[in-house]
C-alpha cells in the first residue's frame, strides 16, 4: 500500500534558536527597513518622480487619482472619427489635478473637447496655445475646474484636469478624426495608446536654429513655466501672473498613479461587402447588423501597454479603385481623394541597399529581437548583381564596410554574423547614422535604398526631418517601425520626405511577413514622379506626392472653389499613366474631410518651418489655420473652463501625474504600483528575509 508523505517542506520546519549576537543584527536588519518602507509615502511626495502613490481605503489600497479610457471609433468609408473619454475618479480627500500623456496617430486632427461634471457639460474652445495654458492656470489657481488639451509632439497631447474634489469624477472627452489607411487591399486603423521613452541628443553642429516652436517646458515670452515630467518627457503649464512658481500646485507635485486601463467600441461602416474584420494587436469580438461592423475588446478591459490595430478587408471582387468625399465649412468645399493604380509586372531594379539598424537602450527586450529578425531577413533575401552595406547606432555608429560591396555570399554571411552579434544599449544618437547611410552615390543604373530599422525613440524629429528633406540626395528611405510603440509621426514623415515608404512590425512573429511585403515593395515601384491637375483655385496636399509602391493607394486632401470639374493624376510606371476623375461623380457627404485638409495644411506650412522657413511669416498661416477650424495644433490648444469656483481656496492643490504604460515587451522597469525605488527596497526585504531563513537552517 502506497503511503503518501505528508511532512511539510524544510523551510517549515522548526527553527533553531541562532546566537544572541545573530538575532540581534537580524533584528536591526529588519527594523531598518522597516523605516525605509515607513518613509515611501514621504519619498514619493519629496522627489516627484512617480512612485505610484497609494492611499488606504478601509481593507483596500488605491491610487489617490485614478484615469482610465474609453475608445469609440465611427468609420465611413475612409473617415474615422474618434472620441477619446478620459475618466479621473479622485479617491483622496484632497483636491485633485490630474495629468496625462495623451499618444494620438500622427495624422489626427483634434478639435473638440468636453468637460463633463456630474450633468454639467462644458464645451472647450480652441484658442492659441499661450492665451490657453494662461486661462487653464489661472481657472486652476481659483478653484474653479478646467480641462486642457495642448500638443506636446505632433502624435502626442498633454491633457490635463484641474480641480477635482475629493471623492468626485470628472471626464474629459477629446476628439479628433483621421483619414483611413488603404494599401494591399486592406483597410487599416492604428490607435496608440503609450509611446517608447524619448532619447534627447545633445545638439547637432549646423542644425536649423528656431524654427520650430519652444521645447515642451519652455515657456514663449519668458513667462514662468511649471515644470512637470512625464515618463521621459517634460510638459509645461505657465503659471498666472504674479503667482509662485507651482501656481495652483499648493503641495507640489505628487507621485504617479498606476498607468491607465482603456476600453473600445467600433462601428465600421465601409460601404462595400467586407471579407474579414479583426485586430492584431487585441482580441476582439465582431459582430454584423445591416452592413454595419460592431468591434468591441473580447476582455471588455486592457492595458495600455500596446498600439490598438483595427483591420477590415472587402471581398476581393468589391476592392475599390477610387472613391471620393467631400465636405461644406463655412461655404468652401474640401474633397479627399483616393486612387490606387494599377499594378504591372516589372523586373526588378538593381538596387543599392543600405541597412540602418537601431540599437540603443530603449530596443532592449522585443524591439531588438525584432529588429535583428527583420535585418537578417532583409540581408537574406539580397540578390546576386545587388550591393549593400550595414550601419549600426546607438551613441555611437559602426559601418560594416567603407562602402557599399557586392552580395556575394562571403560578404552577406559577414553581415548577418555581425546583426546577429547586436546588442541593445547607449543612447539614440541618429543623425550620424543617417548622414553616413545618405553619404555616397550608387553606381549608374543602381536605385540607392536605405532601410531603416528603429523604434524612433528620439525627440530631435524636426532635426531628423530636416535632414531627410534636405540631405538624403538620390536615395530612397524606408523606415521600419520595431516595437509595440513606435514613434509612428517620425516614421511616417520620414518616409513622405524620403519619397519612400513605411512598414511598422509589432509581432516577432510577423517579422518575415513583413519584411517581404516591404522588399518586394522595394523591387517594383508602382508609381513615381506623381502630378496632380486641379481645377484652378485649388489648394491641395501633399503638394509633393511621394513615390507609390506595390499595393499602395494615393490620397490626397483639397479645398475647391466649386466641387465641378475633374482631376487629372499623372504618373510613371514606368510608362506614362494618367487618370481623370470628374470631382461630381459618386462623391459621398464626409464631415470631417475639411478639418483633414486643414490637418495636411499645418502639416505642410510646419514641413516649411523644418526647412528654413521664415517662422514670423509661416507661424500666422498656422494659428489661422487651427482657429478657423478649431484644431490643436503647435501654437493652439483647446481649453475648457467652469464659471464658478468649486475648491474652497483655503484647501490646497495637488498634483498627480498619471503614467503612461511601460509599452509591451520592453525591458525598461514598469510602472508599477510602487515604483522602482520601493521595488528596490522590496527585494532588499526579501533577500534578507531568504538569508535570515536558509542561516537559521544551518
Amino acid at each position: 500500500m502506497h503511503i503518501r508523505e505528508t511532512r511539510k517542506p524544510r523551510m517549515f520546519r522548526r527553527l533553531q534558536r541562532p546566537p544572541q549576537p545573530v538575532r540581534c543584527y537580524w533584528a536591526g536588519m529588519m527594523l531598518l527597513i522597516g523605516f525605509l518602507f515607513a518613509g515611501l509615502p514621504a519619498i514619493a511626495r519629496a522627489d516627484g518622480a512617480g512612485n505610484g502613490l497609494l492611499l488606504r481605503d478601509g481593507d483596500t489600497w488605491m491610487p489617490g487619482l485614478v484615469m482610465d479610457t474609453r475608445v469609440e471609433m465611427q468609420v465611413r468609408g475612409l473617415l474615422a472619427e474618434v472620441t477619446v473619454t478620459q475618466t479621473w475618479v479622485n479617491a483622496d480627500s484632497d483636491w485633485r489635478e490630474g495629468r496625462y500623456l495623451l499618444p494620438l496617430p500622427e495624422n489626427a486632427a483634434v478639435g473638440a473637447l468636453t468637460l463633463r461634471i456630474g450633468e454639467r457639460l462644458i464645451e472647450g474652445e480652441i484658442r492659441e496655445k499661450e492665451e490657453a495654458q494662461r486661462v487653464y492656470a489661472e481657472a486652476a489657481a481659483s478653484g474653479r475646474r478646467a480641462g486642457l488639451v495642448a500638443q506636446d509632439r505632433p502624435n502626442l497631447f498633454q491633457t490635463a484636469v484641474a480641480n477635482v474634489g475629493p471623492g468626485e469624477t470628472v471626464e474629459i472627452e477629446v476628439r479628433y478624426w483621421q483619414p483611413v489607411d488603404f494599401r494591399d487591399g486592406v483597410f487599416s486603423l492604428s490607435l496608440p495608446l503609450t509611446f517608447t521613452p524619448r532619447y534627447t541628443p545633445a545638439p547637432s553642429v549646423g542644425a536649423p536654429s528656431g524654427a520650430m516652436p519652444p521645447s515642451p517646458g519652455t515657456a514663449p515670452g519668458g513667462a514662468p513655466a511649471v515644470r512637470i515630467a512625464s515618463g521621459s518627457s517634460e510638459i509645461s503649464v505657465i503659471a498666472p501672473e504674479g503667482a509662485p512658481t507651482g501656481a495652483a500646485e499648493g503641495r507640489g507635485v505628487m507621485g504617479s498613479t498606476l498607468p491607465p486601463t482603456f476600453e473600445l467600441v467600433a462601428e465600421i461602416e465601409a460601404g462595400l461587402p467586407l471579407a474579414v474584420v479583426e485586430s492584431p494587436s487585441h482580441v476582439v469580438d465582431v459582430h454584423e447588423s445591416a452592413g454595419i461592423h460592431r468591434v468591441v475588446l473580447a476582455h471588455w478591459v486592457e492595458g495600455s501597454d500596446r498600439d490598438f490595430v483595427l483591420r477590415w478587408a472587402p471581398v476581393p471582387s468589391d476592392a475599390p479603385r477610387s472613391a471620393l468625399f467631400t465636405d461644406r465649412v463655412h461655404g468652401e468645399d474640401f474633397a479627399l481623394l483616393m486612387l490606387v493604380p494599377p499594378t504591372l509586372p516589372q523586373a526588378p531594379l538593381s538596387r543599392e541597399l543600405v541597412l540602418v539598424i537601431d540599437n540603443s537602450g530603449s530596443m532592449e527586450g522585443a524591439s531588438m529581437r525584432q529588429a535583428i529578425e527583420g535585418a537578417d531577413r532583409a540581408l537574406a533575401r539580397l540578390r546576386p548583381g545587388d550591393r549593400f552595406n550595414v550601419i549600426r547606432f546607438d551613441d555611437s555608429f559602426d559601418v560594416l564596410f567603407p562602402e557599399a560591396v557586392p552580395a556575394e555570399p562571403g560578404n552577406v554571411a559577414r553581415a548577418r554574423a555581425f546583426v546577429r552579434s547586436l546588442r541593445a544599449a547607449g543612447g539614440t544618437e541618429m543623425m550620424p547614422a543617417l548622414r553616413a547611410a545618405f553619404a555616397g552615390q550608387a553606381p549608374a543604373g543602381f536605385l540607392r535604398q536605405v532601410v531603416l530599422v528603429t523604434d524612433a525613440a528620439i525627440s530631435n524629429e524636426d532635426e531628423l526631418l530636416a535632414l531627410v528633406q534636405s540631405g538624403r540626395g538620390e536615395s530612397r528611405l524606408f523606415p521600419v517601425g520595431i516595437g509595440s510603440a513606435p514613434n509612428g509621426h517620425f516614421l511616417r514623415k520620414a518616409a513622405e520626405l524620403g519619397r519612400g515608404t513605411h512598414v511598422v512590425i509589432r509581432d516577432i512573429q510577423e517579422v518575415s511577413a513583413r519584411m517581404d511585403e516591404l522588399l518586394a515593395k522595394l523591387d517594383r515601384p508602382a508609381m513615381r514622379d506623381i502630378q496632380l491637375d486641379w481645377p484652378a483655385g485649388a489648394d491641395a496636399y501633399p503638394q509633393r506626392v511621394p513615390d507609390l509602391y506595390a499595393g499602395e493607394a494615393l490620397q490626397v486632401v483639397a479645398k475647391l472653389r466649386a466641387m465641378d470639374g475633374h482631376v487629372t493624376v499623372r504618373g510613371l510606371r514606368p510608362q506614362p499613366w494618367v487618370r481623370q476623375i470628374e470631382l461630381g461623380d459618386r462623391a459621398v457627404i464626409a464631415p470631417g474631410v475639411g478639418r483633414l485638409w486643414a490637418r495636411a495644411r499645418i502639416d505642410a506650412l510646419e514641413d516649411q518651418v523644418r526647412a528654413g522657413g521664415e517662422l514670423a511669416s509661416l507661424r500666422p498661416l498656422i494659428v489661422d489655420t487651427a482657429l478657423r477650424h478649431g484644431l490643436v495644433s503647435s501654437y493652439t490648444s483647446l481649453v475648457a473652463v467652469e464659471r464658478t469656483p468649486a475648491r474652497p481656496q483655503t484647501a490646497p492643490l495637488s498634483t498627480t501625474r498619471v503614467n503612461n504604460a511601460s509599452p509591451e515587451g520592453s525591458l525598461a522597469f514598469a510602472q508599477g504600483s510602487l515604483g522602482w525605488r520601493a521595488e528596490l527596497l522590496l527585494a532588499i526585504a526579501l533577500a534578507t528575509l531568504s538569508a535570515l531563513l536558509l542561516r537559521s537552517r544551518g
